[in-house]
């Protein structure tokens, strides 16, 4: 078979050779071994390869912990384009830093839930700067301090929220109206409370109602306790209001469930490289009584393994707009420039054994409450349910 073209790119190969040998006196070696170099050395990673080439040959110089920085978040800015995963993610050494000192720094008041534009306001918490600021529940932030953070990791956007007391932060805030402003917020130690309850009396029945904000450290003994004093009031039945509350430790999802759930699996997890694992009921849970789950959309992750578990499990039903959809879990991972990876390793599975992961859980009974009435439509409605079922 006629082989078309060879002749002419041999012969464009031995020009290119010649020419090259004449310009560099004969030394075809050292100019082998630069052509090795840059494009042939089988032992050396591209990534790495490249990074030296761009260091030693860009005609700017080009600082190197920045060419490291900005090759580690491309790598992950792909795999989470390329599987959907809207939770890993790299932070840089400056990022790592605040990350550790979060708790030690101080807030406005806020609670929130990561979207593609930035951080979506879950929650507005009393007496807090957010609240005097007027920043409402559902309005998005999309900058901090002149910053876009469209696509940022939630832990690192708001570590750089916090800071010093007395010090301020400019967050960028679009309405519900689509319209932009920037809002000043003076940074101050907030106590947010984690649990809340009161008796409730519908329709001439008493009933209790209580709010968990968040999974924190201790969030099942704190709930247990408020729960337990609502029923000695005389409560019939229970509203669990998890509105905004974007999760936490899953240790304290599973003690929390473990409340009402008496037995049984309250979730599992399992990963690629991570192995199956199921999480039962931790017992003695308390006397069964009817129940509301009350959940929106930035009802997330231990929120939803709580909410799957009550629902799945018989106890209660469920109420509200589907919730988040957050099934996946992150595990932050040091690297050795000072940074670290929070990287999704698993997936949470439900008490049933489905997974919520971008499709979140459909509330049995659908309603929505409207931020800009005085009335919190979505608590009344629930406590209607509630009291239909006794």
């Amino acid at each position: 078979m006629k082989r078309v073209g060879t002749p002419l790119l041999v012969a464009a190969v031995l020009a290119v050779t010649l020419l090259v040998g004449i310009v560099v006196g004969g030394q075809v070696g050292a100019v082998r071994d630069a052509v090795d170099d840059v494009f042939g050395n089988p032992g050396q990673d591209a990534t790495a390869q490249a990074v030296d080439v761009i260091h030693d040959d860009y005609f700017h110089t080009v600082d190197d912990a920045d060419l490291e920085n900005a090759s580690i978040g491309s790598i992950v800015d792909h795999i989470k384009h390329r599987y959907d995963d809207r939770f890993s993610h790299y932070f840089n050494p400056s990022e790592y830093d605040r990350f550790k000192m979060g708790a030690r720094l101080s807030g406005v008041g806020i609670a929130v839930t990561e979207v593609k534009q930035g951080l979506r306001v879950a929650t507005v918490y009393k007496g807090t700067p957010a609240r005097e600021a007027g920043i409402q529940p559902g309005e998005i932030i999309t900058g901090v301090n002149g910053q876009s953070i469209a696509g940022k990791d939630a832990d690192s956007v708001t570590n750089r929220i916090r800071g010093p007391a007395g010090t301020q932060v400019t967050l960028t805030i679009r309405g519900r109206d689509g319209k932009s402003r920037d809002v000043v917020v003076t940074r101050r130690e907030v106590e947010v409370p984690q649990v809340s309850g009161r008796i409730e009396e519908v329709n001439g029945k008493k009933l209790g109602y209580v709010r968990l904000a968040g999974f924190f450290p201790g969030a099942h003994g704190e709930l247990r306790k408020e729960v337990e004093h609502l029923y000695s009031q005389g409560a019939e039945g229970l509203v669990l209001d998890l509105r905004g509350n974007g999760g936490g430790l899953l240790t304290e999802g599973i003690l929390v469930s473990s409340i009402f759930v008496p037995d049984g699996t309250i979730v599992s997890t399992h990963g690629r490289t991570q192995r199956t694992r199921t999480y039962d009921a931790a017992g003695d849970a308390l006397p069964r009584h009817p129940m509301v789950v009350l959940i929106n959309g930035d009802t997330a992750s231990a929120s939803e393994i709580v909410t799957a578990a009550l629902e799945q499990s018989g106890i209660a039903t469920v109420v509200g707009t589907t919730s988040f959809g957050k099934g996946t879990f992150q595990e932050v991972i040091p690297l050795n420039n000072g940074g670290a990876l929070d990287l999704t390793v698993g997936e949470y599975l439900t008490r049933n054994g489905t997974s919520i992961n971008g499709t979140g859980i459909s509330p049995q009974v659908k309603l929505k409450d409207d931020p800009n009435t005085k009335p919190d439509e979505g608590r009344e409605q629930a406590l209607q349910v509630l009291s239909q079922k006794l």
